[in-house]
């Protein structure tokens, strides 16, 4: 955080930076402007769950001359007198959600545009993507204030389908992502076990590894005692088919060929994703507008899962806010798929080997060893370390950012289209078919990591 109040610094001037860098902890350039557009998402994401709250609309009432009613056709007519919308009403509730995220994923895409093809800090780009951070805060609050303007027409229903479009494809990033930290996580394991001989990361594997079985194993049974249940045919066929294709991804990881190529490849992983497989089929299967077939999981708890309503809303779910547990728990993930996608060293993450060369990892590691000896020397703390080559994709990084925005905006509103009615959750078949294919896609992205290497065997995969 302290080399992101640097960055801010440097804007305002010379001297209010060499203030703030002197008591900042020493870190690269590239970590902290990720996290730096990382903290900018989540503080977009925090502002659009407050225009979500239930009273908002009310506090609004009670400003004068604030909640104008105007109408919404472009001919009067004597029967639509009474057609009229209040401008409060779009200032609250999905639609407000909608506009927000809007603007974010069109500040990432504005510079994921930008930065295509920036190759070091020596690059124009680069400064931009680094520095002048008031600036781009000011950009981003000018297009979420032009995006307040956008008349209400068809701009819900098509941001939806470009919403859900987005969201499917920040699945399958943060399914990368989570791949990329199993492997990181039993990498490191394995190495500590070889160079220590200690068995308590060899137990420690173990350990994590069963008990994601178990946490997988006990879901795939509670779904068939309450979403799979009785005439439920279409979730018997979700969880009987993925708990099929789990099986075989864990016996695929541990195969000899499969082994003999990727050695670091085990249980762990697999274990990983099936629990993640588990967890997007309940999702999945939370939007299925037949409530017999879905109940929330207050009717679970209260053993009232008939599909009437019990307590809370219209549907008989709690919500926290305007979003339920699910939701709750999607936006956990997405926080941390935000957050480690940021942290994440590009040179040895598996990600950022899908984006970087060997050269080019060689260059940003040398870079950093001179870095160290220039910090030694009493340099600045946060410093450059993409003189000879990027650390990661500058292009790349917004646009899965602006996917991330799409991810927020769909999982805030339920994914499904805007609405005002604070007391109505609707569900689609639509988001349940975008969220169960993400599972047979996700399987297979990890099965390919597997077989990969038997494929192309002339390609470097360690």
């Amino acid at each position: 955080m302290g080399c992101i109040v640097g960055s801010l610094a440097c804007c305002c001037g010379s001297a209010a930076c060499s203030l703030c860098c002197a008591a900042c902890p020493s870190c690269k350039n590239s970590t902290a402007t990720r996290v730096g557009y990382s903290i900018v998402l989540i503080i977009g994401t925090i502002v659009a769950s407050i225009f979500l709250a239930p009273g908002l609309r009310g506090a609004l009432d009670k400003v004068p001359g604030l909640c104008k009613d105007y109408f919404t056709f472009d001919i009067f007519t004597p029967e639509h007198a009474d057609d009229k919308v209040s401008m409060c009403d779009d200032m609250v509730g999905y639609l407000s959600v909608y506009r927000i995220c809007f603007s974010m994923a069109a500040f990432f895409f504005l510079f994921a545009i930008i930065m295509i093809k920036v190759k070091s800090s020596k690059d124009p780009r680069s400064g931009i993507q680094n520095g002048y951070w008031s600036i781009k805060i000011l950009i981003l609050v000018a297009i979420c204030v032009g995006a307040f303007f956008i008349p209400r027409g068809e701009f819900g229903q098509v941001w939806m389908v470009i919403g859900m479009i987005g969201a499917f494809l920040f699945i399958l990033i943060q399914l990368i992502l989570i791949i990329d930290f199993a492997h990181g996580w039993a990498e490191s394991w394995v190495e500590k076990h070889e160079e220590t001989d200690s068995k308590c990361y060899y137990f420690g594997l173990l350990f994590f590894t069963v008990i994601f079985y178990i946490f997988a194993l006990a879901a795939i049974i509670l779904f068939y005692v309450y979403y799979a249940k009785g005439d439920c045919t279409l979730h018997k066929f979700f969880v009987s088919f993925n708990l099929i294709l789990c099986a075989g991804v864990s016996v695929l990881a541990v195969l000899p060929m499969v082994q003999e190529v990727s050695p670091r490849s085990g249980l762990l992983q697999s274990a990983v994703i099936t629990l993640y497989i588990q967890y997007l089929t309940w999702s999945a299967m939370s939007n299925n507008p037949d409530r017999s077939c879905n109940p929330s999981l207050p009717e679970i708890f209260s053993g009232n899962t008939t599909g009437s309503p019990s307590s809370g809303t219209q549907d008989g779910s709690i919500v926290f806010g305007q979003f339920d547990y699910q939701s709750l728990l999607a936006l956990l993930l997405w926080l941390f798929a935000v957050l480690y996608s940021s942290i994440r060293t590009s040179t040895h993450s598996q990600v950022g080997k899908l984006t970087m060369s060997e050269k080019t990892i060689l260059q940003s590691d040398t870079a950093s060893s001179e870095s160290d000896k220039d910090e030694e020397k009493g340099g600045q703390n946060v410093w450059d370390n993409e003189e000879e080559a990027v650390a990661y994709s500058y292009s790349f990084f917004h646009f899965m950012l602006c996917l991330g925005a799409l991810y927020v905006m769909m999982t805030l509103t339920n994914w499904y289209s805007p609405s005002s009615d604070f007391n109505t959750l609707n569900y689609n078949m639509p988001a349940l078919w975008v969220k169960i294919a993400s599972t047979w896609v996700c399987i297979a992205l990890y099965v390919w990591t597997l077989i990969a290497p038997l494929i192309l065997r002339n390609r470097e995969f360690s």
